[in-house]
């Protein structure tokens, strides 16, 4: 019994102590991603130095878009323009672009 209880005990501290993120507004993230369309809204659209493909975010996992935001406003992922855009942003904004980018379809390319 006690071999149960201990991971059982452990698996409910770890859940506890998760960052709880703010239930996003499509809405209101629609409006706040306008600026980002520049990059992540054209079809194949590369980057011009260094050169790459810069994704598409539509459709993708609301969770994913939370943590990757946080991550580059927090300076943990490595991107100046993307950290640059994302320290802007409270932990509501980010919750509502997250919000609006999982609400939409994915896209087809890229």
């Amino acid at each position: 019994m006690k071999r149960i209880l201990l991971p059982a005990a452990g698996l409910a501290l770890a859940m506890a102590v998760l960052p709880v993120h703010a239930k996003g507004d499509p809405e209101k993230g629609k409006a706040l991603f306008y600026t980002c369309t520049g990059c992540h809204g054209i079809a194949d659209y590369k980057n011009a130095y260094p050169s790459y493909r810069v994704p598409k975010v539509g459709g993708q996992n609301e969770q994913y878009l939370i943590a990757a935001l946080t991550a580059y406003r927090n300076g943990d992922r490595k991107h100046p323009t993307m950290k640059a855009q994302a320290e802007s942003f409270s932990d509501q904004e980010i919750a509502d672009i997250a919000a609006y980018l999982a609400s939409l379809k994915p896209a087809t390319s890229n």
